[in-house]
């Protein structure tokens, strides 16, 4: 089991629906936050330290581990909830929202991870078990018709941390996929493109971020779809 107490942890998109109720309760946990968003406000009122930028920049990751490493020494964990969608079918997808949809969801994370490799792999070493946490979606198991691109980035994104997982055992770091099924963080009234489908009740916010804070103190690898609604 892991104790989040006196943990330094990263969260990027911490200005998003997710990413703000995450940190709530991570804090709550006993963690020391360093916050990355778009909104600083948001970020402002959270009151931790925190860096604003965009994720699709190269140097936003290492913006914010550098944050993180300046604010307390070391990086225990990161999670990463920022993310973006898009609706439509395949013959009006744009190349900017493709780009932008891989950029954010998929290029970014990665990015994200191998900035902050050396540090956890320090804090491994130090008995910190550290993690990461990536938010893919339920659509990387279920691609859905008229969000085949955004589908395409989050399923890429779970391909991507599960071989990276199994590198990243060696070093003795914890990469957790979470993919909640739809959840009310507003996302879907922001798209990229298109609007959204009727869309069955999804679910709250703070029922999806306490599965994944009792997901990292549990040492646990995997979350699919399924483990949020169990």
């Amino acid at each position: 089991m892991t104790s989040l107490q006196g943990l330094s942890v990263l969260v990027i998109g911490a200005s998003g629906g997710l990413g703000a109720a995450i940190s709530g309760q991570l804090q709550a946990e006993g963690a020391r936050l360093t916050l990355q968003g778009r909104d600083e406000a948001k970020l402002v009122a959270l009151g931790f330290p925190y860096v604003t930028g965009d994720v699709r920049d190269s140097d936003t990751a290492q913006r914010a581990v550098d944050a993180a490493l300046a604010a307390y020494g070391q990086l225990d964990g990161v999670v990463i909830a920022s993310g973006v969608v898009a609706f439509g079918m395949l013959s009006d997808l744009t190349d900017e929202v493709l780009a932008d949809l891989f950029a954010i969801n998929t290029i970014a994370p990665i990015r994200i991870v191998r900035a902050a490799l050396p540090h956890l792999e320090a804090s491994g070493k130090a008995g910190n078990n550290p993690f990461v946490v990536n938010l893919s979606a339920v659509v990387a198991e279920q691609p859905t018709a008229g969000m085949a691109a955004y589908s395409a980035s989050k399923a890429a994104l779970t391909a991507f941390d599960t071989a990276a997982g199994r590198e990243l055992r060696r070093s003795g770091i914890r990469l957790i996929d979470a993919r909640p099924p739809h959840t009310e963080t507003g996302l879907a009234d922001r798209p990229l493109a298109g609007a959204a489908p009727r869309l069955p009740q999804g679910l709250e916010p703070a029922a999806v971020t306490a599965r994944i804070v009792e997901a990292i103190k549990q040492d646990e690898r995997d979350l699919p779809s399924t483990a949020f609604t169990a």
